[in-house]
């Protein structure tokens, strides 16, 4: 993938992510902050121990607000205060399992939550338009659970149908529901009038791991939490397969994504603007789409230990097989995967053996972001990468 001008596209430029709290945030706000860019955090408190969060130190580094994303004149106020030149939506209940336990919450945080941030970002909408010439590009993030899944062995693309056997995946497919309606509705509706200075686009992405994960109920983390202890890993369904991807990849995806949509606004590109602002899948390699019990396997090789099978038939239902295609990033962005199964899983393997062993969060993370964006330096600097 060619990374073109990261420096110009964030350095600088105010961008505001919610659920910065989390594990995903947490990595895109360190490599944001690492670009050059004002970074604003809204989010709940983290809600693991330890956080990778807390573990970055990201708080003071960053403009952090505790924010619950339910809060619909709350997300208002923050984002007519921030008028960000970035949004990168990210605030979610993000664990199937859970969403069994808190349907209601998952709904409210995945589905009301995101129709909060739109409803923002429209009236940011309105108040660029009558003002100098300002825009802002925003990524909404889902899942690849959005899709309805008929369990086939080939993999799901932008327009196939949007569903969801559980709470937590239907959730996200209402969320990106209500995404293509808003921009439907209202800032495409904008652009018709030349009013237009909010893009929404939205990413799927498949199984991400890497290293500051300790969410419960999720595989790598289970893991590490028992081969720290030197006990037997329990793994409750070996034999789903899943598109694993390292965290960095759809990160990548989102920053290109957001670069490519802020650029065509600033242009007043409208047919660039109506590519980039659409939803957009990034997923592995076909050759990372593997069984659960490879993925442990794969673990089990850079931290020595003892898996069994612990499947429940009785269990709550989780997706079998899913994969992506991801054609569309490729052609309209450039973008593709660079770490396949083995070097994804032995770079998350030895960020967790560091981390155990007492190395700092922020060096390992710094670390995987210089090895996997070579135009990135650890000191911040950012060149041309071609």
């Amino acid at each position: 993938m060619q990374t073109p001008l990261w420096a110009q596209a964030y350095r600088g430029r105010k961008v505001l992510v919610t659920g910065h709290t989390g594990f995903k945030g947490a990595w895109l706000s360190e490599w944001l902050l690492e670009l050059g860019a004002e970074v604003v955090g809204a989010a709940l408190p983290p809600n693991t121990e330890p956080a990778l969060f807390d573990q970055l130190g990201l708080e003071s580094r960053l403009e952090h607000h505790v924010l619950d994303i339910r809060d619909r004149r709350g997300v208002l106020d923050l984002m007519l205060a921030v008028q960000p030149d970035y949004v990168f939506h990210l605030a979610a209940q993000p664990l199937v399992r859970l969403s069994y336990a808190d349907p209601v919450g998952t709904y409210e945080a995945n589905v009301m939550g995101t129709v909060h941030v739109l409803e923002a970002l429209e009236r940011l909408n309105r108040e660029y338009a009558a003002g100098p010439g300002r825009v802002c590009s925003a990524v909404m993030v889902t899942t690849d659970k959005c899709y309805a899944n008929k369990e086939w062995l080939h993999g799901y693309r932008e327009e196939d149908p949007l569903g969801g056997h559980d709470p937590y995946s239907s959730s996200k497919a209402a969320a990106e529901l209500a995404i293509a309606s808003y921009r439907q509705s209202f800032f495409q509706a904008a652009r018709a009038r030349g009013a237009s200075r909010v893009g929404i686009a939205s990413a799927r992405a498949g199984n991400v791991i890497g290293g500051g994960d300790w969410a419960l109920d999720r595989i790598v983390p289970d893991c590490i939490r028992h081969l720290s202890r030197e006990e037997v890993i329990r793994v409750r369904n070996p034999r789903a397969t899943r598109p694993w991807q390292h965290v960095l990849e759809p990160l990548s995806g989102y920053l290109l994504l957001g670069m490519k949509q802020f650029e065509a606004l600033a242009a007043g590109d409208a047919e660039r603007l109506s590519r980039y602002s659409s939803a957009y899948n990034f997923g592995p390699a076909l050759s990372s789409n593997r069984p659960v019990a490879d993925l442990v396997r794969a673990l089990l090789l850079h931290w020595p230990g003892e898996w069994e099978d612990s499947h429940n038939p009785g269990a709550p239902h989780e997706a079998g097989l899913l994969n992506l295609v991801w054609d569309k990033a490729f052609h309209l962005l450039g973008w593709a995967p660079r770490w396949g199964f083995e070097e994804t899983v032995g770079r998350t393997a030895a960020w967790y053996r560091s981390a155990h062993l007492g190395l700092p969060a922020r060096a390992l993370v710094r670390a995987d972001l210089a090895e996997f964006s070579p135009q990135l330096s650890l000191s911040g600097a950012v060149h041309e990468h071609v």
